[in-house]
């Protein structure tokens, strides 16, 4: 049963935005938002008085001192006075908690057109309140001081991976060199340079170890972006066919650590299955996906929590090249988090925007052979705050 089956109507992206990913220091939080609504307004084909309601995600947690961005939107024109504007917050998964919320408004009949923003200003912060802000993420470490940060975290998971499955350096190393390749094909991305599998596995004055064992290529970087997208439960007449969205899932685990198993990702998984289920597909019948690869290490355990492969045979994956450009299921495109770059409440945004561009042929550099069907995973914390789409080409 799919989601317009369950619902009775239809959600489709209509329109989309994307602004550049890295560090824009000549853009502010709301020159980011204003650029990227405007242009998915007009990529849909509307004009702004047909916007209803709009959510914009940011995550912020201190990083910049304005903390209130709801009103920013409404910068694009004098006819988007007095529409209801949500700042929704879900840790690096706050653009898909925007999205759902958007969703959410279609389903539930109080609003026919929303605009939805993810964005994010990082780089004009020093790496102490980056490292904080992003700290206050996880339950045991907010608040504390640390020299190693998010990287600190993940690290841990790998060392758990490590000790229950065996050694995956090298693997983690193929999956950063796999999206910097991705990356280059990729105009918006951060980091757009193929650096080889060679200089990615080895520990070097260029490439230092962060959090043992992963090195600074299994990091994604600090970024500042935006991207926005119309959603409608109506064609549009947009500049470009509309993507449905098949099915949504959302799922949260536990805060403290210890009632996580590390290397499991249980709430992603949960996520992962309601949206397929929601669509009535498999994985097998995705065409590509987009995933939250904060780390490699993450991108891993990606491939387990999604059903890819069992639990400890994520390397299989990359192994015999199902997750690469020409495999059975390309992960990641558009480079991820990793190349692309990760303004934390722009990411779930725009990892919407380059399915919904890749789904309608309109993805440049970076387009597959004429794919009908993706899913977009997105997630707050070390598996914490959980999201995954299911869109459609129509």
């Amino acid at each position: 049963m799919s989601l317009k089956e369950q619902f009775g109507k239809d959600v489709l992206l209509t329109g989309w935005g994307h602004s550049r990913f890295g560090k824009l220091t000549d853009e502010t939080l709301e020159s980011l938002i204003v650029h990227v609504a405007a242009e998915a307004i007009g990529n849909a084909g509307i004009e702004p008085g047909q916007i209803d309601e709009i959510y914009v995600g940011q995550f912020n947690s201190g990083m910049m001192p304005l903390a209130f961005p709801s009103s920013l939107a409404l910068q694009v024109s004098p006819d988007l006075a007095n529409v209801p504007s949500t700042r929704v917050e879900n840790a690096c998964a706050s653009g898909s908690a925007a999205f759902q919320q958007g969703t959410k408004s279609l389903l539930a009949g109080t609003a026919r057109t929303v605009l939805v923003i993810g964005a994010e200003k990082m780089t004009h912060a020093g790496a102490d309140v980056v490292g904080a802000g992003l700290l206050g993420a996880d339950y045991d470490m907010a608040g504390k001081p640390s020299t190693t940060g998010f990287t600190g975290l993940f690290a841990e998971v790998a060392k758990h991976y490590e000790k229950r499955y065996g050694p995956v350096s090298d693997v983690l190393g193929t999956i950063a060199a796999k999206n910097h390749r991705n990356g280059v094909d990729n105009p918006y991305a951060q980091l757009r340079k193929d650096l080889g599998e060679e200089f990615c596995r080895t520990v070097s004055d260029k490439n230092p170890m962060v959090a043992d064992p992963l090195r600074r290529t299994d990091c994604s970087p600090v970024s500042d972006g935006a991207a926005a997208v119309v959603l409608s439960v109506a064609p549009t007449g947009g500049a470009t066919a509309p993507v449905r969205l098949a099915g949504f899932g959302q799922a949260n685990d536990f805060f403290p650590a210890d009632r996580r198993d590390p290397t499991a990702f249980a709430a992603t998984r949960a996520s992962w299955l309601r949206a397929l289920a929601m669509a009535g597909v498999g994985l097998e019948d995705l065409d590509f996906a987009e995933v939250h690869d904060c780390f490699t290490i993450a991108e891993l355990l990606m491939y387990e929590a999604m059903g890819l492969t069992e639990p400890g045979q994520g390397s299989r994956a990359v192994r015999e090249g199902w997750v690469f450009k020409d495999g059975k299921l390309p992960i990641n495109v558009s480079g991820g988090l990793k190349a692309k770059g990760h303004p934390v409440g722009a990411t779930g945004v725009s990892q919407h925007v380059i399915a919904a561009m890749q789904l309608t042929g309109t993805a440049g550099g970076m387009q597959l052979p004429a794919p009908r069907r993706a899913a977009v995973q997105n997630m707050g914390g070390v598996g914490i705050a959980n999201y995954v789409s299911v869109l459609e080409a129509v």
